[in-house]
């Protein structure tokens, strides 16, 4: 077993699948200084926003192991209900939550202006918008589709 670990480094899958991620995030930023007029480390790490670097790593994760593996293999199979599973969790559960953590600021808020009490505030943007996921899950495909048409 001679440094099987840095044998990652090696796989394909892995490259595709962490730069459509790192592209989407880099998207993201840029359509942030463009909105906002300023940089924001943040937006590096962060969750949420346009496009989903979530769906974009997952929608390359599974192209690529379709075309490593066929499409018609189990491992696709089993990559590609992860994807969707993920996808669905990025637009409807943490979305959702997200929309709370709001209310609850507006409440928070409420009780500070009104009372003098100060607590921190939830983080909002936690999850994507349906076009959002969609628009992550295109720049994935198109990414793997791009290292594999090589």
């Amino acid at each position: 077993m001679k440094n099987t670990v840095f044998y990652i480094f090696y796989n394909k899958i892995f490259w595709v699948t962490i730069s459509a991620w790192m592209i989407a995030q880099c998207i993201k930023v840029f359509l942030g200084i463009i909105r906002e007029k300023k940089f924001n480390f943040k937006w590096f790490v962060g969750t949420g926003g346009m496009p989903s670097s979530h769906a974009a790593g997952v929608s390359a994760l599974a192209t690529s192991v379709g075309f490593t593996t066929g499409f018609d293999s189990l491992i696709f199979a089993v990559t590609l209900i992860f994807a969707l599973i993920t996808m669905f969790d990025a637009q409807g559960v943490r979305r959702a939550s997200g929309m709370q953590a709001e209310v609850l600021n507006k409440i928070l808020d409420d009780i500070y202006f009104n009372r003098g009490i100060k607590e921190e505030r939830v983080k909002e943007l936690l999850g994507h918008t349906p076009i959002q996921v969609l628009i992550g899950a295109c720049i994935g495909f198109g990414i793997a589709v791009t290292f594999y048409s090589q």
